[in-house]
């Protein structure tokens, strides 16, 4: 099963990849191993992304193996930290968990960071678990503009990554009560004076497109942590370039049929363009900024994941990648 994972990006470089256990969906599905299937069809089908696509067999077949798997690394780090705590002669409450889920816009991360908070929430144990965005620490479009930055929002120097090394370093301490700002995307912007509370969950899932990041930008401040160093458990979700462009246009040209049509929508201009303008422009998006930012910033991430579940055409995932220990 030791395989290196292949490197999908369109470049065909070849170069030292950390190594990996490689799994079919079949050998991976193996190892469910009785794992109960908490889901109904329904339900699955509701915690579908707006433009993702998740077979209910493939829940069972990827899903309740990663699910299990997970069960085995939380107990594992529960053990560690009680170990520590025996250690220093304390008693603390316990440390969140943390999971980060990374890959490239219209990869299906919001489907998968769902799934997997439904699944948890379903363990004998029944977890609290919250799922957090980074979307909503994106700068302000009035901070983006001044700057020059609206054509490379999404970009890790789009994010105010102090803000959310804050929130995972207070949730990690325990904090009673954490808040994060909220991201909306009719409007394209963060929803002044709105946040989401976060109350000391048992696991905590951040799903964004540069979670995994490590570059350090150019600037004065301190050195600070990288996001990633909070995360107990990552997964990246991997996919051919000509299929994520595919993905993309289909989604932009459903929004515009949809939530572009309403005139708070930062799209609204663009509802009533033609198809052929639609996919034009769509297609320009995706080469200007997306295509540009998974070469540059997201796929390079891809090989500092714990986990690698990668994306046929179909969204349908037909290969699991597990980092050897």
């Amino acid at each position: 099963m030791d395989a290196r994972v292949d490197n999908t990006t369109s470049d065909d470089s070849r170069e030292d990849f950390a190594p990996f256990h490689v799994f079919s969906e079949t050998d991976w599905a193996d190892l469910r191993k009785g794992q109960p299937m908490p889901l109904n069809r329904d339900e699955i089908v509701q915690l579908q992304g707006f433009n993702d696509y998740v077979e209910p067999e493939q829940v069972e077949t990827i899903y309740l193996p990663l699910s299990r798997l997970l069960t085995y690394y939380v107990e594992a780090t529960e053990a560690l930290h009680a170990a520590t705590h025996r250690f220093l002669g304390r008693s603390d409450a316990g440390v969140p968990f943390i999971i980060g889920v990374a890959g490239s816009v219209a990869v299906g991360k919001t489907t998968t960071a769902k799934l997997l908070q439904a699944l948890i929430r379903r363990w004998p144990s029944a977890p609290k678990v919250d799922l957090v965005t980074t979307d909503g620490f994106l700068w302000p479009n009035a901070h983006l503009k001044a700057e020059g930055l609206m054509e490379r929002k999404g970009f890790p120097e789009s994010y105010d990554v102090a803000a959310l090394i804050k929130f995972l370093r207070d949730i990690k301490a325990g904090e009673a009560s954490v808040t994060a700002p909220v991201y909306s995307h009719l409007t394209y912007d963060r929803v002044p004076g709105e946040v989401l509370t976060i109350r000391q969950p048992d696991i905590l899932i951040v799903e964004g497109l540069n979670v995994l990041q490590t570059t350090r930008l150019l600037s004065d401040k301190p050195r600070t942590p990288f996001v990633s160093d909070f995360f107990d458990f990552s997964i990246y979700l991997d996919a051919e370039e000509d299929d994520l462009e595919r993905w993309y246009i289909t989604r932009f040209k459903r929004l515009q049929e949809r939530r572009f049509t309403d005139p708070r929508s930062y799209f609204h201009k663009y509802a009533n363009i033609s198809d052929e303008e639609a996919t034009a422009f769509a297609r320009r998006l995706w080469a200007q900024i997306n295509l540009k930012n998974l070469r540059e910033n997201v796929g390079p991430t891809r090989l500092r994941a714990d986990l690698i579940l990668h994306k046929g055409a179909d969204h349908h995932i037909t290969k699991v990648a597990l980092r050897k220990v």
